[in-house]
Order: C-alpha cells, then structure tokens, then sequence
C-alpha cells in the first residue's frame, strides 16, 4: 500500500507541475518561442541552415539549433520549480508531505521533462514536411531521424536535471534561469572550448567528452551508443542527487 500512496502523491505533485506551468502564458510563450525560432531558421531566414535553399531534404539544421534554443527553453521550464515554492513559503510544507525528498524531487524532474517533451512533439511536422517535399517523397534517413530525436531527449533530461538543481538554489526565477542557463551552457559547449586550450592539449580528449556537445553530436548521427546513454544518465543523476543534498540541508 505504501508504494502505492508514494505513486498516488507523486502524480499529485507531476499534475500540479504541469498544470501550473499552463495556467499562466509563460508556459505558451515558451513553447511558441521554441518552435517558432526553429522554423525561422528551417523555413525563413536564408542561407545554408535554410533547408528549402540547402536543396536536401533534412533536418540536420533542426538538430543543430535545438540544444541551443533548449539552453534558454528548458532553464524557462524548470525556473520555477522549486523557487516558486520558496517564494510563497510552501517549500516546508511540501517537504513535510509522506513521501520522501527524493520522490518530491523526481516528481518534478519528469514533470520538466514531460513539459520538454510536449513542446518537442508539434516539431515533428518538420519530419513530415521534409519527407514530403523529398524527391522522391519520404527518401529521407529515418532511423536517422529517430535516432538524432532520441539523443535530443536525453539533451533535454540533462539540462531539466540542471534547471531542478539550480531552482533548489534560491526563493527567485530570474536567478535559477540565469544560473542553469549558465552550467547548461559550460556543460554543452564549455569542456570542448577547454579542450582546445593548448595548455591541456595532452588530455584534449578526455576533457572533449566530458562535455555534452561531444555526446549529443555522436547521438545526432542516429548512432545510440551506450557510452553517451550512460553519460546523459549520469549527469541527471548526478544533479538530482545535488538537489537531494540541498534540500536535506535547507535549514
């Protein structure tokens, strides 16, 4: 009965994440603002990234722009999170609910990454349009497809994992955007800068994939290899319990 109850609470609080997140225009803008700069660059502005001017039918520009759009959309997500909470003093009480640290955390690590993947969905419209305008129609890499799609995701639940941990951090929005604006950034771009540093020319490798670009680049060619699934799980892991920490010692 207790696992039970502990799923029961746990989907309380996933609902009451989600639906807080649309009850006010952030949550629309958000979305609005992640697909409509993605189809600027896929269908509007011209150039190599435009892919009517490119001449082939793919969608490699979209899996180019997304973990860039995402280090702004997804820290939009997650701001709220656990700041909200402390700004309007509900944090004690919510931890003072039956169920453990960790299940309230988990429960609105999914509920960022449920959030993610919905504004995700409607870009599949791409996968379509790409297909179609093929000559001829639907010649396109499909496993490809999927297989750079997959590794978006798991993109994605690395950088939530972020924005939870950097929500747990302080009462205010604005800060926690800012502040896993920031790691996310490091994480993606920040070792690989580093590891072009002739000063660590010796260990270039090793720091290239302690990055995630490294690991989202592997993923983008539709290659899932464990390795990088590891590597994204760890990551979230790692953040998670992080905020584990944080919230055991909130006093």
């Amino acid at each position: 009965m207790s696992f039970f109850r502990d799923i029961r609470i746990i989907g309380v609080i996933f609902k009451k994440e989600v639906t807080s997140f649309f009850s006010s225009l952030t949550g629309y803008i958000v979305v609005t603002v992640f697909l409509t700069a993605n189809s600027l660059f896929l269908w509007v502005f011209p150039g190599e990234y435009n892919v009517l001017d490119s001449g082939y039918a793919s969608l490699d520009t979209f899996f180019f722009m997304a973990p860039w759009v995402f280090l702004f959309l997804v820290p939009a997500v997650t701001m709220r999170l656990f700041s909200d909470e402390k700004r309007t003093g509900t944090i004690e009480l919510l931890f003072t609910r039956p169920v453990s640290d960790i299940q309230i955390i988990f429960a609105k690590y999914i509920a960022g990454i449920a959030l993610v993947i919905f504004s995700l969905l409607p870009s599949l419209i791409y996968f379509i349009s790409v297909g179609i305008l093929g000559d001829p129609a639907w010649n396109t890499d499909t496993g490809a497809f999927w297989g750079s799609f997959t590794g978006l995701f798991f993109l994605a639940s690395a950088y939530v994992a972020v924005g939870v941990f950097a929500s747990s951090l302080t009462d205010s929005q604005i800060i926690a955007f800012l502040v896993s604006l920031i790691i996310s950034f490091f994480l993606y771009i920040g070792f690989e800068a580093v590891s072009n540093l002739n000063f660590w020319s010796s260990y270039k490798d090793i720091i290239y994939n302690m990055g995630i670009s490294a690991h989202y680049k592997s993923m983008s060619r539709g290659v899932l290899d464990t390795r990088d699934i590891i590597y994204f799980s760890a990551v979230s892991l790692i953040f998670i319990v992080t905020t584990k920490y944080i919230s055991e010692n909130r006093d």
